[in-house]
């Protein structure tokens, strides 16, 4: 059963829109929907659409990262390899040649916050909370969190979210200037159409080299900083704490971190 579903919507049906519906887990991904998340991107990025929207199907729930159940268990070797798909998966999303959107109803937490913060613009009701929880669970973001969300919002704000791991409501995200967009539930489709096809209706070469140019510019050693991150990422993994993390969150209880 796919948990990734395709549509073409806009005036011209130029947009691409990506759907999320694995609804009874709030959208955690498996290493199976990973890889239909980032073969629909390669494909979309070849195609003739000249926007993305990323969205969920279900109604208070974006995504809540990745299936922690699905992990529990993994070898080493396992989730290593788990994690290089899922690290194909966001850069496929950061490195699309069209503007991709993201719009938020609900909870967007851990891997769930980072395929938000992998896109150009965030789209957001009012009932949006975002999150990367994950030093709560002996590990931390390995998606682009620590080196994406402190080029949204201050530099002390990026570290009081992460370092907290607290859960931030859409008016405090709208406040550091996370979003592009706030909404209702009820004008959310309305009005991400009508901004993304303000996008869609001019030059699509000319946006594509925008947005190349832009992040090109801002980032010049991208790829470093993706390869640093990871390396603390693999750092905090191999850790006993990252195992008691799981653990804790698939048995309900509070970890018990002990440093190692």
């Amino acid at each position: 059963m796919n948990h990734v579903h395709y549509n073409r919507l806009g005036t011209n049906q130029d947009i691409a829109e990506i759907i999320l519906d694995r609804p009874k887990a709030r959208n955690a991904f498996t290493t199976d929907m990973a890889k239909e998340i980032l073969e629909l991107c390669q494909t979309i990025h070849h195609s003739e659409a000249r926007v993305v929207l990323i969205r969920s199907s279900t109604e208070g729930a974006f995504c809540s990262g990745a299936d922690l159940k699905e992990r529990n268990g993994m070898s080493e070797e396992e989730w290593k390899e788990q994690h290089e798909l899922f690290e194909a998966m966001f850069h496929q999303i950061q490195d699309m040649k069209q503007p991709v959107i993201a719009i938020v109803d609900g909870y967007a937490l851990a891997g769930g916050f980072e395929i938000v913060l992998n896109c150009d613009f965030i789209i957001a009701t009012k009932h949006a909370v975002f999150g990367l929880p994950e030093v709560t669970r002996g590990i931390m973001p390995g998606g682009g969190g620590t080196r994406l969300l402190s080029r949204r919002i201050p530099i002390h704000k990026a570290k009081e979210w992460i370092l907290t791991g607290k859960k931030v409501p859409a008016r405090e995200a709208e406040a550091c200037g996370l979003i592009n967009l706030l909404t209702t539930r009820e004008k959310m489709k309305e009005e991400s159409v009508a901004f993304a096809e303000k996008i869609a209706l001019n030059a699509p070469l000319a946006v594509q080299y925008c947005k190349a140019s832009i992040d090109e510019l801002y980032s010049m050693n991208e790829k470093e900083a993706r390869e640093v991150e990871i390396d603390f990422y693999n750092r905090c993994v191999n850790t006993k704490d990252r195992l008691e993390g799981v653990r804790a969150f698939v048995e309900k209880r509070q970890p018990q971190f002990i440093g190692e």
